[in-house]
């Protein structure tokens, strides 16, 4: 069974990225999820995948949503928040999904903890590309394009 965590799920890529994972559980666990600032889907979300970590923006979205998931799941936040769910629960996978420049740090560290990256965001590489791949490459970790302007090129 792969363990995915998916950066940016409550946006486009990261819900078609569950939506997929949904039709065959027995093949995926989500392991950690990370979302801006729509508490409502995330916590959709952690009731329906049962994550080990969900990540939100900020501390007092955190604490708003903290008694609201299910048991076992636990809550972190910011960018400490996004790297712990790239790289600390054991994820196999982890889709970046996210905005703009928020990603990179993230990136890093999943690339650092071995995981497989499929990479939405453009912006990841645009900025910090020479990086970002040789990092990869001396970890031997793949960097996977899941979006069409990747995939285009």
């Amino acid at each position: 069974m792969k363990k995915v965590s998916v950066l940016g799920s409550t946006g486009s890529i990261g819900t078609q990225t569950l939506d997929v994972i949904s039709r065959d559980p027995d093949s995926y666990e989500v392991v950690g999820l990370a979302a801006g600032s729509n508490i409502e889907l995330l916590l959709e979300q952690a009731r329906a995948f049962k994550p080990k970590l969900v990540s939100i923006a900020t501390k007092e979205l955190a604490e708003r949503i903290r008694g609201e998931l299910p048991p076992g799941v636990r809550v972190v936040y910011g960018e400490d928040g996004l790297n712990e769910v790239a790289a600390g629960v054991g994820a196999d996978y982890v889709a970046c999904a996210l905005v703009g420049s928020l990603g990179l740090t993230s990136t890093l560290a999943a690339i650092e903890a071995g995981a497989t990256i499929g990479l939405a965001n453009k912006e990841t590489l645009v900025t910090a590309g020479h990086i970002v791949m040789k990092r990869a490459a001396d970890k031997g970790v793949a960097i996977v394009p899941v979006d069409s302007e990747h995939s285009a090129l």
